[in-house]
């Protein structure tokens, strides 16, 4: 019994070094394994590696600069101010980028996919809408413009794609799909920016000014904002339309500035939400109307002194071709949507009655 353990346990002992043999044999001489081959790439994948290399030169990063006095010496010097993104717009070297990018700085720096960097200009910008457009100078190999798409037309669920640089991140690509249509938002100015796209591509701070494009390539907005209690990407984030970009754009690099479509009409936002608690109306509260203007042409009416003295409300808008408007952020939003020129149907509570005005834009200040 004694001996068949004593074998037992030699021959245990006898495996083990011949399988520490055979390791150290097979590590002496270890190579690379095979690599498994995986043959095509997916469809889907192929057409997003196209979609990201025909888009990418026409995206850029932008750099800005802000000039400071230092309070002992009193010399000026610029130091960095930030970061953004940023899409050739034209053959003209045009580049459109969020207003926001570009606010407070002195100076700002365009650099290209092909690590070229060129000093930029600031040709116009409507921080109402949170855009911008900065001009380059570029003599050879210039990038081509994003192709321009439209996004009246747009549907929840269709696939969409940034590129941009987010944490300084550069030429960053992240897909997802239109989460959402028609979302408004406050810009700086306290207008609404009506019409905004939703998605859950990753947006992250450093993608504003970037595109975010359909699968077929095109330009359907300009990643401008994101939702988030932490400041990074959760999930939901806004990009200004195509169809509102393609409008402001060329006012910008004509005029400089955008010029909006008026009424001629007084209005104000404390004044209106302290009007429409009091008196249970939601609306915009005319004011006063502008001698000469679209609203007296139209006949619409401001507040006024009654017989015993004591102030009556005006007209109360409360639609813009039958979309109901609650604030003036919301009603100038509403306007927007058309031009200098144009006729539109107001929806108006008139001494309790409700009226149809009809009114050809003016052009504002």
């Amino acid at each position: 019994m004694r001996v068949g353990l004593a074998a037992a346990a030699a021959l245990a002992v006898a495996a083990v070094v011949a399988a520490s043999a055979t390791w150290a044999r097979a590590g002496d001489g270890a190579l690379p394994r095979a690599v498994t081959p995986r043959g095509e790439l997916a469809a889907d994948e192929r057409a997003t590696i196209e979609l990201f290399e025909r888009a990418r030169d026409s995206v850029v990063y932008i750099a800005t600069l802000q000039q400071v006095r230092d309070f002992w010496t009193r010399n000026v010097f610029s130091v960095p101010r930030g970061s953004g993104s940023g899409f050739i717009w034209d053959d003209a070297g045009h580049v459109v980028t969020n207003f926001h990018v570009i606010a407070g700085a002195s100076q700002a720096t365009v650099r290209l996919a092909d690590s070229r960097e060129v000093p930029a200009t600031l040709v116009g910008a409507s921080p109402s809408h949170d855009l911008a457009v900065l001009r380059i100078g570029v003599p050879f190999d210039r990038p081509p413009p994003v192709p321009l798409g439209s996004s009246h037309d747009l549907r929840v669920g269709q696939r969409v794609y940034a590129i941009g640089n987010p944490f300084g991140l550069d030429w960053t690509l992240t897909t997802g799909i239109v989460s959402a249509l028609d979302r408004s938002m406050p810009s700086e100015t306290g207008v609404t920016i009506e019409h905004l796209i939703q998605t859950d591509a990753a947006i992250n701070p450093g993608n504003s000014g970037g595109p975010l494009l359909d699968s077929a390539g095109r330009l359907i907005g300009v990643n401008t904002a994101i939702y988030s209690p932490s400041g990074a990407s959760a999930g939901i984030g806004f990009a200004v339309p195509v169809d509102t970009v393609n409008r402001v754009v060329p006012q910008l690099i004509r005029h400089g500035r955008y010029i909006r479509p008026s009424l001629g009409v007084e209005l104000d936002e404390g004044l209106n939400q302290r009007l429409a608690r009091a008196l249970g109306v939601e609306g915009v509260f005319v004011l006063r109307v502008t001698p000469g203007s679209a609203a007296e042409r139209a006949g619409l009416r401001g507040l006024r002194r009654g017989a015993d003295g004591r102030f009556q409300p005006g007209d109360v808008i409360v639609g813009v071709e039958g979309r109901r408007v609650g604030s003036v952020g919301q009603l100038l939003g509403r306007l927007d949507d058309f031009r200098v020129g144009e006729r539109v149907r107001l929806q108006v509570q008139r001494e309790g009655r409700s009226v149809d005005v009809e009114v050809v834009l003016d052009a504002g200040s």
